[in-house]
């Protein structure tokens, strides 16, 4: 394995930072992005999973740095927020990223459909309810963004309304940015057909009955409303502080390994250490060896 740019082990097919090469950027256009791509990385499924296995250790450590960092009420936090149309596999990036990490650390919430008490609020309450305390790492399954994505989609506000939000989600982020909050913002692209294919699976399977929603087919039927949603998101909340990261999704182990990635430099880039003693070390040895 070679090394990059962070002293970490690179595995060798990873050719470039997954940060770099799924950001969006200025004239970033959703339609052009192949759903079925792999892009910085040249292996196969089984090498991915290699690669994966590779980083934990990594992780584990720059995780608990975080965490001891944080004891005292102070230092940086992680949010990874994942979006995605159904079957984008959401829940496998919580499984295999997530569910690996040491969950004394983590932050996990599913957001769902506003509740009677939410929805008597602005529609980031919520959100700022959850935000991960020092130390953290918070991850949002669907976030703030779905009152610009399915409140747009399905005309639940006036136009005017959400339009405004776009706006109100770069403040919000700004904030959390000043209490030390790093954001991961992430959408897992799939294609329609692959979307079928999934949906399609669960409905072939009783063992995956479970996770067929029939409403997941009236979403199916928004499809290029939601594309174009989206394509508004990228465009209005991608800023230079808070980028979002397009994640090709039709091949589940890209997706999870590209997640992981992305974490994985954002962790590095924090230049985590570990909390300094507040109690002479030299006494308390000598304190021990009198026991």
């Amino acid at each position: 394995m070679a090394k990059n740019k962070h002293g970490g082990k690179k595995p060798e097919q990873v050719d470039d930072s997954f940060g770099s090469v799924l950001q969006v950027g200025p004239g970033f256009r959703l339609a052009d992005l192949d759903p079925a791509a792999t892009p910085g990385f040249s292996g196969k499924k089984k090498d991915a999973e290699k690669a994966m296995d590779a980083a934990r250790d990594e992780i584990d450590d720059l995780q608990e740095r975080l965490y001891a960092g944080g004891r005292d009420g102070d230092g940086p936090a992680i949010l990874l927020v994942v979006q995605g149309m159904d079957t984008s596999g959401k829940g496998g990036v919580m499984r295999h990223v997530v569910g690996t990490v040491d969950p004394q650390g983590v932050r996990l919430h599913a957001f769902k459909a506003p509740s009677v008490e939410e929805r008597r609020h602005p529609f980031l309450w919520r959100i700022r309810r959850e935000l991960p305390p020092p130390g953290y790492i918070g991850v949002f399954d669907r976030s703030h963004y779905e009152d610009v994505l399915v409140v747009r989609v399905h005309d639940l506000v006036p136009p005017a309304t959400w339009r405004r939000r776009y706006d109100q989600i770069n403040s919000f982020e700004r904030s959390a940015n000043d209490r030390g909050i790093h954001l991961i913002k992430v959408m897992l692209h799939i294609s329609s057909g692959e979307q079928k294919a999934r949906l399609q699976e669960r409905l072939d399977r009783p063992d995956k009955y479970w996770k067929f929603n029939p409403g997941d087919i009236d979403e199916r039927e928004r499809w290029d409303d939601y594309q174009q949603a989206y394509q508004a998101v990228f465009d209005k909340t991608s800023t230079e502080q808070n980028p979002w990261y397009a994640v090709p999704a039709d091949h589940k182990w890209y997706a999870r390994l590209a997640v992981q990635q992305l974490l994985l430099e954002e962790l590095r880039g924090l230049d985590l250490h570990w909390p300094g003693p507040d109690f002479d070390v030299a006494e308390q040895q000598r304190r021990l060896a009198a026991t």
